[in-house]
């Protein structure tokens, strides 16, 4: 299979304006508040923290890859994750967050990103996030373990270009509910995001999620 890039330094179509930011961290992309447009998170190297206090999805799978990218010095990374996809996907209390290391004369930087705290959650359609730890309370609703992921029909299918064995493992649900989400992730791409109360900050130091 077309092996898929999926690190590289880009916070790329994540906004409606794109905004400069600190030179030496990954270009940052701003949204506008109830914004809906395709969305790619991934920094060079790095995994990045996110929490939601519950994530209602609809059409789930889940399958084996390999994300490739680059670190800030230019040496190619490989990680196992674990795809999550969604074909629909509703978002309580979002966050976000990077820390970028050792930037000359700042020391480390730090981003956290917010969105969906109030009474409108964040929509996604068509979501994957590429998982390296999760810890959550999670309920499956018509669930199908051992299926091969490239027979996963309940979800979004294998995300084009990743690098995945369509004869590997995975499961899949009509319907699934994650609760007290805490995970950390390489990448995080939708069809579609609408960020409600979005937030973004900068701030030196090392501020994370959790």
């Amino acid at each position: 299979m077309e092996s898929h890039v999926r690190g590289g330094t880009r916070w790329k179509r994540f906004a409606v304006v794109m905004v400069p930011s600190v030179a030496a961290t990954a270009a940052i992309g701003m949204a506008l508040a109830n914004s809906a447009l395709a969305a790619s998170f991934s920094v060079s190297g790095q995994s990045f923290k996110v929490t939601t206090d519950q994530l209602d999805g609809q059409g789930f799978s889940q399958y084996g890859a390999i994300d490739e990218g680059y670190t800030l010095a230019g040496k190619k990374t490989m990680h196992p994750v674990a795809v999550s996809a969604f074909k629909t996907a509703t978002i309580k209390n979002l966050c976000q967050s990077v820390v970028t290391p050792n930037i000359p004369v700042l020391g480390n930087v730090s981003l956290v990103l917010r969105a969906g705290g109030g009474k409108t959650p964040v929509e996604a359609e068509n979501l994957y996030i590429d998982v390296a730890d999760l810890k959550a309370d999670a309920e499956f609703r018509n669930i199908d373990i051992g299926v091969a992921a490239g027979d996963a029909s309940k979800g979004p299918g294998i995300a084009k270009g990743d690098k995945a064995n369509p004869y590997g493992f995975a499961q899949q649900a009509d319907s699934v509910t994650l609760k007290d989400v805490k995970q950390t992730a390489w990448a995080t791409t939708a069809g579609t995001f609408k960020l409600s109360g979005l937030s973004m900050k900068l701030s030196p130091g090392v501020k994370e999620c959790y």
